[in-house]
């Protein structure tokens, strides 16, 4: 009886060492280094945000490989938005979240993509720190959606354009221009300013 027990002892010590051993080499194969942590932040950084200069940039060119979705609700869309936006809202007016209408929501967006096939769906809300177009692209993505993020909101391209213009374009450009009203999405002037951004891969 003893030797049984012993035995039993022995199997339960050798089933869980070879479990520890397994779940080591596990996190060892998933656990990983700052510099691979760094690498991953900006790789995901470039991919999913949008510079503000750079979309002026394609608006002043006419080019037309992205379509700007205005998160906000339609009654402030159609108060202002940016140029060239569409209206899918995430809100029901300003004060009130539609985050719960997912099917609404997750098929205009598909409407989106059939009509538009490979361009860019590129979100704002509110503001640079708005939750709205993170959660709206979290809930798009879990529906093989996948839509880019505007690195500023409604709020920094109407009412704090100097910041992230650069001072040598403060007198030569104006919000006015990438502004407009009504339940249309309006369009770009184009050509008016020229790029801010330098050519290339390295380019805002």
């Amino acid at each position: 009886m003893f030797r049984d027990k012993w035995a039993g002892a022995l199997l339960l010590g050798l089933i869980l060492g070879a479990l520890g051993f397994y779940v080591g080499q596990q996190f060892l194969k998933t656990s990983s280094t700052t510099e691979e942590l760094i690498a991953e932040y900006y790789r995901v950084e470039n991919a999913v945000h949008v510079s503000p200069h750079g979309l002026r940039g394609k608006m002043d060119k006419g080019d037309q490989s992205f379509i700007l979705v205005d998160l906000r609700s339609a009654e402030e869309y159609e108060k202002e938005h940016i140029v060239g936006a569409v209206n899918i809202p995430a809100y029901k007016d300003k004060y009130t979240s539609a985050y719960g209408d997912i099917e609404r929501i997750v098929g205009a967006f598909r409407e989106l993509k059939v009509q538009y096939g490979d361009r860019d769906l590129i979100v704002y809300c509110y503001s640079t720190p708005c939750m709205t177009g993170r959660k709206v692209g979290e809930m798009l993505a879990s529906h093989d959606v996948f839509v880019k993020h505007l690195n500023i909101g409604w709020y920094e391209w109407r009412h704090d354009w100097n910041s992230w213009n650069h001072e040598h374009e403060w007198n030569t450009t104006t919000f006015q221009d990438y502004v407009t009203s009504g339940k249309e999405p309006g369009a770009p002037k184009g050509g008016a300013i020229p790029n801010p951004c330098i050519e290339g891969d390295l380019g805002c």
